[in-house]
């Protein structure tokens, strides 16, 4: 199995940058250990450490918006990767937009860019 370098932060993790593997555009960044790392070797989806939750998660285990692997690019010092993926159900931000770049700076405020494809408290059951 490729092994990267999870020894290089106090916490064992790594980030992980997801890309739409056609337009190339950045969807997320999100951090992986080795278990996120061998459970994405293992099943072909991406799975990734929530540092908030302080847990695996596979994404769209909830939403259903999972993250096919098409490549997967290492960096030069084996410590970060980018996972260029099919985004199933078209949205990757937990927000319901597309991107988690979904603001851009314009002078003092950050202006959003797109619309939401889904409402995120109908599909995680805030409501």
């Amino acid at each position: 199995m490729i092994q990267l370098n999870f020894n290089k932060t106090a916490d064992g993790l790594l980030p992980a940058i997801a890309q739409d593997f056609q337009t190339l555009e950045v969807l997320m960044l999100a951090y992986i250990n080795k278990v996120a790392w061998e459970m994405t070797l293992k099943t072909g989806k991406a799975h990734y450490w929530s540092r908030s939750r302080n847990t695996l998660w596979l994404k769209g285990e909830t939403s259903g918006h999972v993250q096919i692997i098409h490549n997967i690019l290492v960096d030069c010092d084996d410590d970060t990767v980018v996972f260029q993926v099919e985004q199933v159900g078209d949205a990757a931000c937990h927000t319901g937009h597309k991107a988690c770049f979904y603001r851009r700076v314009a002078g003092d405020a950050l202006v959003t860019v797109g619309d939401k494809i889904f409402d995120p408290d109908t599909v995680y059951g805030k409501k």
